[in-house]
């Protein structure tokens, strides 16, 4: 029997089957592909998301200090008689302060070599125009050089003495700053227009073993010359100690808040024919205390810019900037990158490549701080000996250098240090 048949019907079963086979491969390439970018490193933020400890990087690590703990054992702060001001005199501090280290173990390793930065300036807006901006940058460039090095920083900017007014507000900050932190072995003052410019240099305790006062100055010029200007009470480290509470105390007690303040007044113009104020007076102890203990405690260090003026560093930074370029492109571990909080092992390294560069005047190492004295960021009361333009031309130059030293870390510089507005990425 001969059955007709549609036309076309002969080739629609093939083609049903082809387009079911077809469908059945892109379901399963589809399949495919969102079953690789689960599974594999390609999205590694996906699988990351799985694991509820992903972000805990530290694990259990316990903390460099125990911050939460404080026995209740009672302690020279329980005491109703302490106080942090000149007006309440400390007596057995040395052992007050090792009692507490006793009852606060994770303090106590290292403590010997802990140094606690103070600094501060005035309470009330600057009134030079581009006070304020420059404080800012300053106490920035002070909050760097202590993270870098792991130092903690006080910022004060109020009377904690209503009488000790101007520079000799300084002494109350750094007394109660040793009170409030028996963990630090040295507390260190810096003026507030001062500038870390060395960001890798450390103060070397170890040459400071048998002293408890240490200042920038040139000792010829305090013990021979008596000159005030033998010094410079801008930058200073003090031990924790009774000696350094009782120092301070003879110190403070030449100040505007002492009741012998016009006694003093008089004393120190007579020797030095300049004023009362805390440089004369640091001066005036260590002239006429040298032959005893005092003057065998003090440190007058000349050795490094603890306190550099700026005058004499602000045209030495280019040729410094060209020595260390140099030294930089012949040593590729100087070159290398690495996270901040490790500067300090690569510091080390530049240390054989400095032997010979020596330290302060006429070097070519950085300078440790540069001090802008006479320049009065806040006040604009600028020494007549120079321009207000050449003191702020000279901060933002010296500024930007040390903040080059900090922005490398994080992948970026100033072209021009007469612009802090502007970085390039390294």
């Amino acid at each position: 029997m001969f059955t007709m048949t549609q036309p076309g019907s002969a080739n629609r079963k093939p083609t049903v089957f082809f387009l079911f086979l077809a469908g059945v491969l892109i379901a399963f390439l589809f399949l495919s592909v969102i079953f690789t970018f689960s599974s594999s490193n390609s999205l590694p933020a996906l699988s990351r998301l799985r694991s509820t400890d992903a972000c805990n990087c530290n694990g259990n690590n316990p903390p460099r200090f125990n911050l939460g703990f404080d026995p209740p054992v009672l302690t020279f702060y329980d005491d109703p008689s302490f106080g942090y001001t000149f007006a309440k005199p400390i007596k057995n501090w040395d052992k007050k302060r090792r009692e507490w280290l006793m009852l606060h173990p994770s303090f106590a390793s290292g403590s010997e070599d802990r140094i606690f930065l103070v600094t501060g300036s005035q309470s009330l807006p600057c009134q030079n125009p581009k006070g304020d901006h420059f404080l800012l940058r300053f106490y920035r460039n002070k909050v760097d050089y202590s993270r870098i090095h792991g130092y903690d920083i006080f910022y004060n900017n109020v009377l904690l003495d209503p009488k000790m007014v101007g520079c000799w507000a300084k002494l109350s900050a750094v007394r109660a700053a040793m009170l409030a932190h028996p963990e630090a072995e040295w507390t260190w003052w810096i003026d507030e227009d001062a500038v870390f410019t060395d960001m890798d240099f450390k103060v070397p305790l170890e040459r400071y073993k048998d002293q408890n006062f240490v200042v920038h100055g040139w000792p010829r010029e305090v013990y021979e010359e008596k000159n005030w200007l033998g010094l410079n009470a801008g930058s200073f480290l003090i031990r924790n100690c009774q000696w350094s509470l009782d120092f301070l105390d003879a110190w403070a007690d030449m100040g505007p808040q002492s009741k012998n303040h016009e006694k003093w007044r008089k004393i120190l113009l007579t020797t030095f024919k300049h004023g009362a104020d805390d440089q004369t007076a640091l001066a005036y102890l260590l002239v006429k205390e040298r032959e005893d203990q005092l003057r065998s405690k003090v440190h007058i260090e000349i050795g490094y810019y603890l306190e550099g003026y700026w005058l004499v560093i602000k045209d030495t930074l280019k040729n410094i900037t060209d020595k260390y370029v140099d030294i930089e492109k012949g040593d590729k571990k100087l070159r290398r990158r690495h996270a901040e909080l490790v500067s300090e092992k690569y510091a080390k390294v530049w240390e054989p490549h400095l032997k010979d560069a020596g330290y302060g005047y006429g070097s070519w190492r950085r300078p440790f701080v540069t001090h802008f004295a006479g320049c009065q960021p806040c006040n604009g009361k600028i020494n007549p000996s120079f321009s207000r333009e050449s003191c702020w031309e000279a901060m933002d130059k010296v500024l930007n250098y040390a903040d080059n030293q900090v922005l490398r870390n994080y992948g970026f510089t100033h072209p021009d240090l007469s612009d802090p507005s502007v970085v390039s990425p390294l």
